[in-house]
């Protein structure tokens, strides 16, 4: 049987490459985004209008995908978000409230239509095992300058994972989260737009490099295939070391 997996934040670089991953693999994707436009076509995903952060976008998503699949998909991975870099004192009660409904609402509203559908199964006579995977940051779990609400997101979305863990394992659900550090993506296009600015970012993680989607694709895929059976209620950093490690700094002179 096709392992399915539903993808929201569909038109996002790690999402992208994560649904590339899977296909590769013999997976059936479903992109949501909520823009039909910014969902180019590739190969055969089903792709789906919705605004998931909402929690009637959230249940569209799902329904389609499980209307597509012919069954409620397999792994559902809330990839929508949005970065926002500034201290508290710049930052404004509209991109606030944005940068949470974008990382936040998604995250919650995604999950609660997943769960649903997925005990709606179980009621029926099915099974209710499932995969959901979100993505926290490496801010959520050090603190970063510059990330006061993006790292306030993320931090909670690492709670949301560990409640959702405590509330449905025993239905079969496995949930996780990766933390990444900086990935070069079309969202952080800006960040890395030039060798100056790419050489100083890379120089803060210990491997000496950003991530790149793929990353993030391939440990995705590993949590949501059959490698991650055991795993479940984890935040995984993906981060070259940079919440782990320090390493020493030669001074000259």
């Amino acid at each position: 049987m096709t392992s399915t997996c539903l993808i929201t934040g569909g038109s996002g670089g790690i999402a992208r490459a994560l649904a590339a991953t899977l296909r590769a693999q013999g997976w059936r994707v479903a992109r949501a985004g909520r823009s039909l436009d910014r969902l180019d076509p590739a190969d055969d995903d089903v792709l789906i209008e919705a605004d998931v952060a909402t929690e009637a976008g959230a249940s569209k998503a799902v329904a389609e995908a499980t209307a597509a699949f012919g069954a409620v998909p397999g792994a559902v991975v809330n990839a929508a978000g949005a970065i926002l870099l500034a201290g508290i004192t710049r930052t404004s009660e509209a991109h606030y409230r944005d940068c949470l409904a974008a990382n936040l609402d998604t995250a919650f509203f995604t999950a609660k239509a997943y769960v649903a559908a997925l005990q709606q199964v179980q009621k029926e006579g099915g099974s209710g095992a499932g995969r959901l995977l979100m993505f926290s940051s490496v801010a959520a779990g050090i603190g970063v300058g510059n990330h006061a609400a993006i790292a306030m997101a993320k931090g909670a979305i690492e709670a949301l994972v560990r409640s959702l863990a405590a509330d449905h394992s025993a239905m079969g659900l496995r949930v996780n989260a990766i933390a990444p550090g900086l990935m070069a993506t079309p969202l952080t296009a800006k960040l890395v737009a030039n060798e100056a600015s790419k050489k100083a970012i890379s120089a803060q993680y210990p491997l000496g490099r950003h991530g790149e989607a793929e990353d993030a694709a391939a440990l995705a895929a590993f949590l949501l295939g059959p490698g991650g059976d055991w795993i479940n209620g984890q935040i995984i950093a993906l981060d070259g070391g940079f919440t782990a490690v320090r390493p020493m700094v030669k001074v000259a002179g």
